[in-house]
């Protein structure tokens, strides 16, 4: 019989620790990957050649503890305290990291076992060896697996949105949109803007389905449900920004007065980003007509296969730039500008291709009076374009929203007078045709009557204008006179304290506006809070048109019948799940049933 080998403290060094069997059987077991030796294995020349062979004689830590190693159900404590992760630890770990990033790319839950994992397997096998194989092959990556990480991902995310909401110093701004998704549901989406720290945060809040019908009541109670839910007061809104839908938009909605009778403080206003909206339902009948030949148009080509092929195979033989139109639609207004313009530059093209298959939009196409009606419209709506791209974007308050609305209105009477005097400098398509037809002239002098009342109905219905006089403090409290203030005003002695700051200049200098008043909440609170309100309002529900977008990659043919409410959220939300509570929470429950 073979002599048994004796543990001995000092073989720590290599990161081992000792097992007895029932038979007083020693045995050496490797703290990094969990093997097991045999007894014979129990000397230093072993111990070391697998320490420095498999992990790199990696060291550094004071390994004198492990020499009283807990018993093995205690042992994954022992290895955290080392920063060392189990074996079971870096397994999870693997697994939550895939599905954050299957879910931050959009992609199907099953990629991962019909797909990474066989690939990284194949990878393991050929670089790395049967044993790296064995190890990946132990990584959870299946359909429901992935399904389920991604929702407790999720939930994580939106634990830590609330409690940001709960604590913000002041009333939290809510922007609201509905679509409707390939399978036709309709679906409501919410971001949220908040105080955190010294900053403004914007974050996704929910994406929920409208089951039955998409009534202002409906859309009320889905939106209250939700901070129900959560144990959370609806009077922290203190502002709602709709899309301007005819279920939400308006002083007599149906959800504004839901809001109003629920929370009378909540300040409800539209979307600012669609004026195309308002131009296209103002447009006179001959304008409206010209819009409507396009839109048919448009339809005749894309909305049949055998059109749409043989007038790409047509542009090709010609070498026209655009062999590819956008289809129009009612609520992504920005490519009905885009619309217009290639059909404009392609005209004669599009003309000729319509003749050559004897389509009946024929007549309406050639007439003189559509072409100088489509060059309006294209200088018009490309005009509007640009407006609606300078406010896309994020942080995009109120203030800002309404001086780019408010300069854009403010065009229309240069505007007049240039065409008053035959110059259509701001109108470069229309004068592309006024220039070489002087019948064409004559058509377009109704063109200035529907600019006058476009200014009339943008003033009545936006609201345009520029912040109160005795507000614009706000905006540049250094630059701003003082005497616009009443004496009686609380805060004119805190704005004469902050303007005496030089250091306070440097910040303001140096800074984004909201930053910047976030930054003064401890110094001067009272001014911190009355400028913020006024900030804090979304102006636009562009983060919600970012959301649709995201919507379309999740919702396909083959997934329409999820909820994706948790993959939206993973994917869009600047928050990261905070893994290691994830885990720790995972294996304590395992360890529980």
């Amino acid at each position: 019989m073979s002599k048994k080998r004796k543990w001995d403290d000092d073989y720590v060094r290599y990161w081992f620790t000792c097992t007895t069997e029932v038979d007083g059987t020693q045995r050496p077991q490797c703290v990094l990957c969990n093997s097991i030796f045999s007894n014979a294995d129990l000397r230093p020349s072993k111990l070391s050649d697998h320490f420095n062979r498999q992990h790199g004689g990696v060291g550094g830590h004071d390994l004198n503890s492990l020499k009283h190693m807990p018993a093995p159900s205690d042992r994954s404590e022992t290895l955290k305290a080392f920063g060392v992760a189990s074996h079971e630890d870096a397994l999870l770990q693997a697994s939550y990291q895939f599905a954050y990033l299957c879910a931050k790319e959009k992609n199907p839950h099953t990629i991962a076992e019909k797909l990474v994992k066989p690939c990284a397997l194949e990878i393991a096998q050929i670089v790395l060896g049967p044993d790296a194989q064995k190890k990946l092959q132990q990584v959870p990556l299946s359909d429901d697996v992935i399904h389920s990480r991604i929702d407790e991902m999720s939930q994580d995310i939106l634990q830590q949105v609330l409690e940001d909401i709960q604590a913000s110093p002041l009333k939290v701004g809510i922007q609201l949109a509905e679509t409707t998704d390939m399978g036709d549901c309709s679906q409501l989406m919410a971001f949220v803007r908040y105080i955190k720290e010294r900053e403004i945060i914007e974050e996704f809040l929910f994406c929920e389905p409208l089951q039955l019908t998409m009534k202002g009541k409906d859309v009320f109670n889905l939106f209250r449900d939700f901070f129900l839910k959560h144990k959370i007061a609806f009077d922290v809104c203190g502002s709602v920004c709709t899309d301007g839908a005819s279920s939400m938009l308006g002083a007599n909605s149906e959800f504004v007065a839901c809001v109003k009778k629920e929370a009378p403080h909540i300040v409800v206003t539209h979307c600012l980003l669609n004026p195309h909206e308002l131009v296209t339902k103002t447009l006179p009948t001959k304008l409206r007509d010209a819009l409507f030949t396009v839109v048919r148009v448009i339809n005749f080509i894309k909305g049949r296969a055998p059109n749409h092929r043989l007038f790409q195979a047509f542009f090709e033989e010609i070498g026209v730039e655009y062999s590819v139109l956008l289809f129009h639609t009612e609520m992504r207004w920005l490519s009905r500008g885009q619309i217009l313009t290639h059909i404009f530059e392609m005209y004669e093209e599009v003309n000729q291709f319509l003749h050559h298959q004897s389509s009946n939009l024929v007549d309406g196409f050639e007439n003189k009076e559509f072409k100088v009606h489509l060059a309006y419209l294209a200088d018009l709506f490309k005009h509007l374009n640009e407006l609606s791209a300078s406010m896309q974007r994020t942080g995009m308050n109120t203030v800002s929203a309404r001086e780019k609305l408010s300069a854009f209105v403010r065009k229309f009477p240069f505007w007049l007078k240039r065409l008053e005097k035959r110059n259509f400098t701001n109108f470069p398509f229309l004068e592309e045709i006024i220039v070489s037809d002087n019948e064409a002239a004559s058509i377009a002098a109704e063109i200035p009557l529907h600019l006058q009342q476009l200014s009339s109905f943008f003033h009545g219905y936006f609201s345009v204008g520029d912040l109160a006089e005795a507000s614009k403090w706000i905006l540049d409290p250094f630059l701003f006179n003082l005497d616009f203030v009443d004496d009686g005003y609380l805060m004119k002695t805190d704005l004469a304290e902050l303007r005496a700051s030089g250091q306070i200049l440097m910040e303001f200098e140096t800074m984004k506006l909201e930053d910047f008043w976030c930054a003064q909440f401890t110094v001067f609170p009272s001014l911190a809070k009355t400028a913020l309100e006024t900030l804090i309002p979304f102006a636009t529900t562009y983060l919600c048109e970012l959301g649709f977008s995201s919507l379309l990659h999740f919702k396909t043919k083959s997934r329409s019948c999820f909820n994706m409410n948790d993959d939206i959220r993973v994917a869009i939300s600047k928050k990261v799940p905070r893994f290691s509570d994830i885990i720790e929470q995972k294996l304590q429950l395992q360890k529980s049933l």
